[in-house]
This record gives structure tokens, C-alpha cells and sequence, in this order.
């Protein structure tokens, strides 16, 4: 199936409005906004739609993703938000995570929290225009004022990182003091490792019930849109055996 680029040609096909309403629902879920009347001399940030198909590893369309993003380049300094900076983990970092995980025995999972940048909290006060095409027929004119992020705000990555690194913290795991996106757990003789990477965690431990516990401390808290054993990351096909792992780029 065709990636929308505009608007329009997404509202003339049902999956992709079915789609659409999924990423909306997700919205009202997690609290992410109000509708309020439109204030005056605020800066009112637009809003667009992006059109994604969904592959897996064989490049098969699996499902449509319908996100709705602000257009952050509309955001003015110190107004719309302040603090942006959010460590993301490099390449070599991953590397040497396999490494690690070779070495120790340990199998590693991947999991994906939906629409992770929608669980950040914001301190500033945004307010962006409804979703086209799907505005409130009774007050057409009303703005949305975000209580969490948004995908396209500048403060976006920031914002989840802090969340989700707080809640680990307060579940007794330790940051990493150079990776800053690496944290661990230690439970007598074993270990449980957490590599972030914005909205995808990789994890793995010297015993399965602290990874089968993490797992569900997470469901408990974000809802999972895809866990199981890493395969495919960053591009690279990831393929955990016995005698070792081994790292494809083909696809």
C-alpha cells in the first residue's frame, strides 16, 4: 500500500483513517492534551500528518502508521520550550553491548513502548492546532494545550527521557556514568542490562525471570507495541545463536 503524501489522499482510504484514529485514541489514552478556547497572544504551533508503512525484516508491509507531529520549527525559544538536549546511545555503544552479551551468555530483547513521546511530560505552556481533518465540528476555531509531548516538539526526546529514565531510577536500576542510556540492575550474582535508544529498549539478563519481571513492570506502566528477541536494529539484521552473534546489513 502507497504512502499518503498529502492529507487529502490518506481521507479517501479507510486504513489509513482507521489508522489516523488509532494514533488519536492513543492520544486521548495517555492525556496527552485539552481543547480550549484559542488564546490570544500566544504562538499557536500547526500540526501535520506523516504516512508510514510498517516493515519487517523482509521489507513486507506489516502495518500503517498514521502520526501526528507538531512543526517544531514554528517553536519560539524560551516561549514554547527551554531544555532540549537528550542523550541518545551510539552506535559503538550497541556494539559493545552485543559484545557484553555474548560474552556473559546473555540473550538480548528489544521492546518498543507506542508512541513513547507521548508518555514526556512538558513544563512549558504549547498550544497546537487540531489534526486536520479531524477537527471538533462544534468549536472548529479551539486550540489543544498540551499537557504531555508530541512528536515534532523540539523538548520531544528530552521530555521521554526524562520519564522513562525516573522510572527506572525509581525502580532501584543504576545510570551508567559514561552512557548515560545504559542502566543495570544487579540482584545477588546476576545482572540485568538496559541500553535506550529514544523510543527502542534493548534489555537482557544472566537470568530470565528479571527479564520476564522488567517486561512486565514496563507493560504495567507504558503500553508495548512490539517485544521479543532482538533481530533487526538500526538497520542491522541481528542474529543471536548458541556458538555466537552475528550482524547483517543487507537489508
Amino acid at each position: 500500500m502507497m504512502e499518503p503524501s498529502k492529507i487529502d489522499e490518506a481521507l479517501k482510504d479507510d486504513a489509513w483513517i482507521v489508522a489516523m484514529q488509532e494514533e488519536l485514541n492513543q492520544f486521548q489514552r495517555n492525556d496527552v492534551w485539552t481543547l480550549v478556547p484559542k488564546p490570544s497572544h500566544k504562538n499557536i504551533i500547526g500540526t501535520k500528518w506523516v504516512f508510514r508503512n510498517k516493515l519487517n525484516e523482509q521489507g513486507e508491509v506489516v502495518r500503517n502508521k498514521a502520526r501526528l507531529v507538531a512543526q517544531g520549527y514554528s517553536q519560539q525559544e524560551g516561549i514554547d520550550y527551554t531544555e532540549t538536549f537528550a542523550p541518545v546511545a551510539r552506535l559503538e555503544a550497541i556494539r559493545l553491548l552485543l559484545s557484553y552479551a555474548v560474552n556473559h551468555g546473555i540473550t538480548l530483547y528489544q521492546m518498543d513502548v507506542k508512541s513513547a513521546f507521548l508518555n514526556g511530560f512538558i513544563s512549558e505552556k504549547v498550544y497546537v492546532k487540531q489534526p486536520p481533518g479531524f477537527e471538533d465540528v462544534s468549536n472548529p476555531e479551539h486550540v489543544f494545550k498540551l499537557k504531555k509531548s508530541l512528536y515534532g516538539l523540539k523538548q520531544a526526546p528530552r521530555a521521554w527521557y526524562d520519564r522513562l529514565s525516573n522510572f527506572l531510577l525509581e525502580k532501584s536500576f543504576e545510570k551508567g556514568k559514561v552512557d548515560c542510556t545504559l542502566f543495570r540492575k544487579t540482584t545477588k550474582e546476576d545482572i540485568l542490562i538496559i541500553q535506550i535508544y529514544v523510543d527502542d529498549i534493548i534489555f537482557g539478563s544472566t537470568n530470565a525471570a528479571l527479564c520476564k519481571n522488567f517486561s512486565k513492570i514496563m507493560q504495567n506502566e507504558f503500553e508495548m507495541s512490539m517485544m521479543g528477541e532482538l533481530k533487526f536494529f538500526l538497520g542491522i539484521q541481528i542474529n543471536q545463536k548458541k556458538e555466537g552473534t552475528y550482524m547483517m546489513k543487507e537489508k
